[in-house]
């Protein structure tokens, strides 16, 4: 199985927990066979690092440095992060399985990456936008909201840490419960119950006719 992760956080650069849960999953993946591309940001270290550890990283940088908000540094970011993940795809002649989109800032690369390449992806959610912020209904907030929404609709599976925030989802996104997977870092087998949930996506996935 081979897995395309994006996040927008990843060590060396350690923003909030995003980082270092996206680093041990991966890890924790190559260690049960789990073929691992990541694609993240970077402003100064960028190309295409293979670890030691089996990792292996592909870091981009925004080629537009002056921004109004985090909305337009992340529009910005798009399209070097679906630059990236299609060299990578090219580069395995198409062999991924499965794109795991780590919170809102890489859900507009990850529904472009599964248009073009016809490939599913999981949206895993560490917060929302509703818990984040006091300024929720502000334009910006709204529009963080709207993708947040987007990532949930057009996923094939949302991943969430307790149930708490599984009922969370579901009352501010209104996705049915069954798309809604529950896998929490703090309990036993966490890795093997996320590659579960991969499984059961791509298995699915095929068998809606979507992949050869």
């Amino acid at each position: 199985m081979r897995i395309l992760i994006l996040s927008w956080e990843f060590p060396p650069r350690i923003i909030g927990d995003l980082a270092q849960y996206v680093d041990r999953l991966a890890v924790s993946l190559v260690k049960k066979d789990v073929d691992v591309y990541i694609v993240t940001f970077h402003n100064d270290w960028t190309g295409f690092e293979n670890r030691s550890d089996g990792v292996k990283i592909y870091r981009v940088s925004n080629q537009v440095k002056s921004h109004v908000s985090i909305l337009t540094w992340d529009l910005t970011l798009v399209p070097e992060f679906i630059r990236a993940a299609s060299d990578i795809y090219y580069w395995v002649q198409g062999e991924v399985d499965l794109i795991d989109a780590h919170e809102w800032l890489c859900i507009d690369a990850a529904t472009s990456l599964r248009k073009a390449f016809n490939l599913p992806f999981i949206y895993t959610i560490h917060s929302l936008e509703d818990h984040r912020s006091f300024y929720r209904n502000d334009p910006l907030n709204i529009s963080i909201k709207h993708l947040e929404k987007l990532g949930s609709i057009e996923s094939d599976r949302v991943l969430v840490s307790s149930n708490w925030m599984k009922l969370e989802v579901r009352r501010l996104h209104g996705i049915p419960k069954d798309k809604i997977a529950v896998s929490s870092m703090m309990t036993t087998g966490w890795t093997s119950d996320v590659i579960k949930n991969y499984k059961m996506t791509i298995e699915a996935f095929k068998n809606l006719g979507n992949k050869n």
